[in-house]
């Protein structure tokens, strides 16, 4: 089989040396080329070349969450078309693979590479749904490009503790989950919209939910880790069904203290519930639209400023070895 490996030389958990076994490992059993990223939206150009190219069977994504994006990106450039794009796989280098992990890959590099190669052997594979998030048309963000999501996307408080992380590394600060809290901490103090919420979510046939400071989509469970901890924002999420949110119309102190705790306590049959707690499932279509830019992120990766975006999810998107 013609496999792709698009390869992320700085994942975080990834030595050089592990790089080079998996790649020798891969090797043994496929015709394989191997990429190394050189830059932001590198994976997504490798990913693409290869559909259109059609010099692979199989991309396999060796990163973190946001190569893996990337790499999905590229394969559905044109749209998802089941039957001739390649089959994606997964090798988990980042700090958190939350999207390796809801696949059932094991969070360590070269034990994922042993069950890919299993996986191979045995023809084990699976047709997942995506996320897709777009900008409004006739919105301020109408022109921005539409981008596919795997595992989660925010507007609002989430996305900002993302985009401090991001800054902290560009810093050289290690991306570890004690930064992560730090970040949540540091936004939560300092955010000057967490006291009146300016988002409002939209459905077709809906009444809109208005004045919403805290808005994360889930296209699968669990919506992230704490370690070794999954955390679960919505229950019954699941690559088989549409999208799910988890929205907070209020973010003090009392409110972050108890839905924090719902969600560290969280399981995949109970999330955060209460009196400011809006949870929607298996939902096709929706709008997630603010009265003033907020940040926006996909995957955990931070895109900017956005004022209102368009979420779709699709069924039968992409085949992912398992």
């Amino acid at each position: 089989m013609r496999a792709l490996l698009v390869v992320n030389p700085a994942a975080t958990t990834t030595s050089a040396r592990t790089l080079d076994v998996i790649g020798h490992a891969l090797a043994n059993d496929l015709k394989l080329e191997v990429a190394a990223t050189e830059h932001r939206g590198h994976a997504r150009m490798l990913a693409r070349r290869a559909v259109e190219e059609g010099s692979a069977e199989l991309v396999i994504a060796l990163g973190g969450d946001g190569t893996v994006n990337e790499v999905v990106n590229g394969l559905l450039s044109h749209g998802p078309d089941v039957g001739s794009l390649p089959r994606l796989a997964v090798v988990p280098g980042g700090s958190t693979n939350v999207f390796a992990r809801a696949l059932g890959l094991p969070n360590d590099a070269v034990e994922a590479t042993g069950a890919l190669l299993s996986a191979l052997e045995s023809g084990s594979e699976r047709t997942i749904g995506l996320g897709h998030a777009a900008g409004t048309p006739g919105s301020a963000d109408a022109e921005v490009p539409g981008r596919w999501f795997t595992f989660c996307a925010g507007l609002g408080f989430d996305a900002g503790v993302i985009g401090r992380v991001e800054r902290e590394r560009e810093r050289g600060k290690r991306s570890t989950h004690a930064l992560y809290m730090r970040q949540v901490l540091s936004h939560f103090v300092h955010d000057p919209r967490r006291s009146r919420g300016t988002i409002t979510l939209s459905r077709p046939d809906r009444a809109p939910i208005e004045e919403l400071v805290v808005s994360i989509v889930c296209n699968t469970a669990p919506w992230t880790y704490l370690g070794n901890k999954p955390v679960y924002a919505v229950p019954g999420t699941s690559f088989d069904t549409a999208l799910d949110v988890l929205a907070l119309s209020k973010l003090s102190s009392a409110a972050v203290t108890r839905y924090g705790t719902q969600l560290l306590r969280s399981t995949p049959e109970r999330g955060p519930h209460g009196k400011h707690v809006a949870s929607l499932h298996d939902v096709s279509e929706f709008t997630l639209h603010s009265q003033v830019p907020l940040p926006f992120q996909l995957d955990g990766d931070h895109l900017g400023l956005r004022t209102s975006v368009d979420f779709t999810g699709v069924p039968h998107a992409l085949r992912v070895i398992v």
